[in-house]
């Protein structure tokens, strides 16, 4: 469940913390970052927190394609 736009997260934590997250992505083949978003889906699932779905993309509108008149 990806989105098309992501937001910067900056944030300090004890270095045992980071570990602890290191090591459950590895054991859950995935990124830092993606393991800290499941564990904030999981987290807000659990207290009643909302997460909203993204909005769908808009489709990229194409102009028509222009032919040449021939002469």
């Amino acid at each position: 469940m990806a989105s098309a736009k992501t937001a910067t997260l900056t944030f300090r934590i004890e270095p045992e913390l980071k570990e602890a997250v290191r090591i459950a992505s590895v054991n859950e083949h995935r990124s830092i970052a993606n393991m800290i978003a499941v564990m904030i889906r999981d987290y807000c699932g659990r207290v009643g927190v909302e997460i909203a779905e993204p909005s769908a993309p808009i489709a990229e509108i194409k102009p028509a394609a222009r032919t040449k008149k021939k002469k």
